[in-house]
């Protein structure tokens, strides 16, 4: 039975479809009045550019960022189960999907995609926003792109290895295609607002579900580690 910390991702997730509903409904029936001030596209450009630089510093150094190194097994041969260099994984067979081998370096495959994605989307940011190109003629399906994005991030944890990192890497650019295809079709502030608000809130519920995964699979395993260890005294 689910651990009842985790009844919050339920509504996240709600929420975060919920939200993708209205985005398509907007880009479906897009308000009819404008906002378009000048410093609108440099001062959304700015907070979504924030965004990236955000997650890029989080995917470079996701042991700072992440809760996971309590996973580090005890009382066992630490070459075999030490935390990854290059990655905040324990060096367990049981989280083998959530990772790739590149060169000699052993990567998180979402991490590595989230990087890739916030730097494309980065540079798409400083054309769009900063340098004044437009997309009126594919805006509505570059949204119709970016929602597939969202959802197939929020599916990652179904696959692995490379499949993982490329989901991972669309589903920052699904954020950025639709909040660029959605500013396009609207001019709005307001909106543009409300779409930052809601892209932070999807990639906090991305990051519930990746806590959800490696609280799920170190639940299921019986191997004595720290988590284990818990967990039983716990029960």
């Amino acid at each position: 039975m689910p651990d009842i910390r985790y009844h919050p991702l339920i509504f996240a997730a709600s929420v975060s479809i919920f939200g993708l509903f209205i985005v398509l409904m907007l880009a479906v029936n897009p308000p009819t009045i404008y906002e378009n001030f000048f410093w609108r596209k440099p001062l959304i450009g700015s907070i979504f550019g924030l965004i990236c630089i955000l997650g890029i510093l989080a995917a470079l150094f996701p042991k700072q960022c992440s809760r996971t190194s309590h996973f580090q097994k005890k009382d066992m041969n630490i070459t075999s189960h030490r935390i990854h260099a290059a990655s905040h994984h324990p060096d367990c067979e049981k989280f083998s999907a959530h990772l790739i081998q590149v060169s000699n370096r052993t990567l998180c495959a979402a991490c590595t995609g989230l990087l890739l994605g916030a730097i494309i989307a980065l540079v798409g940011t400083a054309f769009y926003f900063f340098d004044g190109w437009h997309v009126e003629g594919v805006s509505f399906p570059a949204v119709l792109t970016g929602a597939v994005g969202i959802v197939l991030g929020f599916l990652q944890l179904k696959f692995r290895g490379f499949i993982r990192l490329t989901l991972n890497m669309f589903f920052v650019l699904g954020a950025f295609l639709i909040l660029v295809g959605i500013d396009e079709l609207t001019e709005s502030l307001f909106v543009d607002f409300f779409l930052a608000a809601l892209i932070v809130f999807w990639i906090l519920t991305r990051i519930q579900l990746s806590q959800w995964d490696h609280w799920r699979i170190c639940n299921n395993c019986e191997s004595q580690c720290e988590v284990w260890e818990a967990k039983k005294n716990r029960d």
